[in-house]
C-alpha cells in the first residue's frame, strides 16, 4: 500500500506522539509498504530525505511559542498538495489536527483521497492554566473540542488509543466511524530481565536503595511535583529516577532543592534506548502521577518489563493500572497517598513480583503486531471502499446522462462495511474481574 501519515510532531521531538508515528512510519515500511511522512522541519528551508526507508519530507517551521519544540509550518499548501499528486497514497493518516493536519485534510477532499485521524491530544496538553482555570477552564476546554470534533467528523474515520479517549470525543459530538486502536508496544524488544547494577553506576544512581523510575516529559500537566512532593514521605529509604526532559526542568529542580531532596532524586535526562531498558530491569517500580495521558508509552514499556506500576486515577491510565491487580491507583494530587502505595510496594517482594506478573499479562492485549495487522486492515478495508464509493458516484453519473444505462444494476453494487468500535480485533475493554480505585 501507499500510505503518507502527517504529523506536527516528529522525531527529533522527544515524546509520545512522535514515539508513535515515527513506529507506525519505519513499522509499514518495513512490512514492504510505501509511506510518506509529512512534518515540520526544524528550521526556515525544506528538507525532503529517506529515513529508515521512509520518504520524509519537512516543511519549514518556526517554534510554537508557549510550547518549547512544537514546530508550527508556515502553510505549505502547494508543496503539500503537489506531493499527495505524486506519491498518489492508498490512505492519508493525520495524527495532528492543527496545521499540517488540515491542510493535508482539506487537500485530500479535493483529490478524493480517504483521511484517518487519531487523536493524541486533551486541552490539558495544550494550556494546563487555562484548562485548570476555574472561570476560563470549561469555555477552553469547549472551545478545543468544538474544533477537534469539526475536524474529525469531517474525516473517513477516526480512532483514539484507549475506549477512555473515545468515549470523550462521542461525549462531545463524534459522528464519524470511529474505533479504539492501541498504540501498541513492541513485546520483543521490551521484555522483562536480570536487574543490572552496572546501569546504576554508570548514572550515578545508588546500588543499595531501591529505585523508582518515572519517564515522561518535564511539563506541568505531567503533575511530576506530586511524585517529588511524596519523596519526604517515604518511610522506605529509596532513590527517584527522572528520565526525560520538558519545559518544567528548572522548576522542578528548585522543588527538589527547596524540599531538600536532592540526594534522594536524580535528573538523568534523554536515555538512549538500551541503557532505559536496563534501568527499567533495574528498578523496584514505575510511578506515572500524570494528569494528561489518554494512553501513555511509558507505562506500557515499564508494564513489558514486568513493574509494577503506581498511577494517577485520570483519563485513561486505570485502562493500564488496575488496582491492587498489577499496582495501585491513587487520587490525583494526593502525595500522602502515593507516598503509602509506594511504601506498600516497596516493603513486599512477593507483592512487586505478583503485580509485575498481572502487568506482563495485562500489556500482552497491547502487542505490536496484532496491533499493526489492525492497522493494515483498517486501511485496506477503507481505501477499498473509498474507491467502490467513487466508482459508484461516476456510474451514476454516466446513468443520468445516458438513460439507457443500467443504473440499477450500479445501485447495486456491493460495498465493504468499514465496522466500528469494539470490532476490529483488538482488546478495547477492560479486565471485566478489576478492581477500580473509586474516585
Amino acid at each position: 500500500m501507499r500510505i503518507m501519515i502527517v504529523t506536527d510532531q516528529y522525531p527529533p521531538m522527544v515524546g509520545g506522539v512522535p514515539t508513535v508515528t515515527h513506529g507506525l512510519a519505519t513499522d509499514f515500511a518495513n512490512r514492504g509498504h510505501q509511506v510518506w511522512v509529512v512534518a515540520p522541519s526544524y528550521g526556515a528551508r525544506d528538507v525532503r530525505r529517506m529515513e529508515q526507508k521512509v520518504r520524509v519530507y519537512r516543511f519549514s517551521s518556526f517554534e510554537w511559542p508557549t510550547y518549547k519544540d512544537l514546530r508550527i509550518p508556515f502553510l505549505p499548501f502547494v508543496p503539500v498538495r503537489n506531493l499527495i499528486k505524486r506519491s498518489d497514497p492508498d490512505i492519508i493518516h493525520i495524527h495532528s489536527p492543527i496545521v499540517l493536519g488540515n491542510i493535508a485534510q482539506l487537500l485530500a477532499g479535493g483529490l478524493r483521497k480517504p483521511v484517518i485521524t487519531t487523536n493524541h491530544y486533551l486541552p490539558i496538553n495544550m494550556s494546563r492554566s487555562l484548562s485548570s482555570d476555574p472561570f476560563l477552564g470549561k469555555h477552553f476546554s469547549n472551545i478545543t473540542y468544538s474544533y477537534l470534533i469539526n475536524f474529525c467528523n469531517r474525516c473517513e474515520y477516526v480512532t483514539a488509543p484507549t475506549m477512555t479517549a473515545l468515549n470523550l470525543l462521542y461525549e462531545h459530538g463524534l459522528r464519524a466511524p470511529a474505533a479504539a486502536i492501541s498504540n501498541g508496544i513492541d513485546l520483543q524488544k521490551y521484555l522483562p530481565g536480570a536487574p543490572e547494577p552496572d546501569i546504576l553506576r554508570q548514572f550515578g544512581l545508588p546500588v543499595d536503595k531501591p529505585l523508582i523510575l518515572h519517564v515522561n516529559r518535564l511539563s506541568e500537566e505531567k503533575r511530576v511535583d506530586v511524585l517529588l512532593n511524596a519523596v519526604p514521605k517515604l518511610k522506605t529509604d529509596a532513590h527517584v529516577a527522572l528520565v526525560s526532559s520538558g519545559p518544567a526542568e528548572a522548576e522542578l529542580r528548585a522543588q527538589v532543592e527547596e524540599l531538600q531532596i536532592g540526594d534522594r532524586v536524580s535528573f538523568l535526562g534523554f536515555v538512549r534506548d538500551a541503557d532505559l531498558l536496563a534501568l527499567r530491569r533495574t528498578s523496584s517500580l514505575f510511578v506515572i502521577p500524570s494528569e494528561a495521558d489518554l494512553q501513555s508509552l511509558a507505562t506500557m514499556e515499564a508494564m513489558a518489563c514486568g513493574l509494577p506500576v503506581i498511577a494517577a486515577n485520570s483519563y485513561a491510565l486505570p485502562e493500564l493500572v488496575h488496582h491492587e491487580v498489577n499496582g495501585f491507583l491513587f487520587t490525583p494530587g494526593n502525595s500522602d497517598e502515593l507516598a503509602a502505595q509506594i511504601d506498600t510496594l516497596l516493603s513486599n517482594a512477593d507483592l512487586r513480583t505478583k503485580m509485575g506478573q498481572q502487568s506482563l499479562q495485562i500489556i500482552a492485549a497491547h502487542d505490536r503486531v496484532k496491533v499493526l495487522d489492525t492497522w493494515e486492515d483498517l486501511y485496506r478495508r477503507l481505501s477499498i471502499e473509498f474507491k467502490e464509493q467513487k466508482m459508484l458516484r461516476q456510474q451514476l453519473r454516466t446513468a443520468r446522462k445516458y438513460p439507457g444505462y443500467k443504473a440499477e444494476e450500479v445501485k447495486n453494487v456491493k460495498r465493504p462495511h468499514i465496522r466500528r468500535t469494539g470490532d476490529l480485533g483488538l482488546d478495547q475493554t477492560t479486565s471485566p474481574g478489576r478492581k477500580r480505585r473509586p474516585k
